[in-house]
């Protein structure tokens, strides 16, 4: 069986994206990006991809990715209806019609998704890119996080699980630093 990594952006205060939707708050520096378009280059857009020189690299991580409808439109927004033409792609959404033939909206259950797209046969994982209330949804079936933890206070915002009291414990397994005071910390689902 396959694993549910939440890869995800966060503040130091623990927001995903400002009150708005807002993510251009966060700093990175250029050692941090280079870790993004070396280790993760599948969780980057196909058209940031592109964008870095990277459209051809292989999928390192994920071949599927799982988002909820905030975390598609603003791909929508600028005309993009495949954001991650390189994955697999599904978008939870109860009123979303479909976009593109490649992207697969589901209306029914998350977590019997999840877990069928779980139980398929690959070497890869499947990339919950958020948002937090879809996130908070599939507490249950993550496995793994990876949290880009950003420098910056955000003050309000989204928050990475939504708004259900919880309690579930993880691992910490790894940190990775870099200058300008970007943090990776990677955790395991205890069991």
């Amino acid at each position: 069986m396959r694993n549910l990594v939440y890869y995800i952006s966060l503040s130091i205060d623990g927001f995903i994206a400002g009150p708005n939707d807002e993510v251009d708050f966060y700093p990175g520096s250029d050692e941090y990006m280079r870790w993004m378009k070396t280790d993760y280059p599948d969780a980057l857009p196909t058209h940031m991809r592109r964008h870095f020189g990277i459209d051809n690299a292989p999928n390192r991580n994920f071949d599927t990715i799982v988002m909820g409808r905030r975390t598609y439109d603003p791909a929508l927004k600028l005309g993009i209806t495949s954001p991650y033409a390189h994955l697999r792609q599904y978008v939870f959404s109860r009123t979303l019609e479909p976009q593109d033939p490649t992207v697969t909206i589901v209306k029914g259950d998350v977590v019997e998704t999840v877990r069928a797209l779980k139980r398929e046969e690959s070497a890869l994982d499947i990339y919950l890119a958020g948002g937090g209330e879809l996130a908070g949804q599939l507490l249950d079936e993550i496995d793994r996080l990876v949290v880009k933890l950003y420098p910056v206070v955000a003050g309000a915002g989204r928050t990475a699980f939504g708004s259900r009291f919880s309690p579930t414990n993880f691992n910490l397994d790894n940190v990775k630093t870099f200058s300008g005071g970007n943090a990776v910390l990677y955790y395991s689902r205890v069991r």
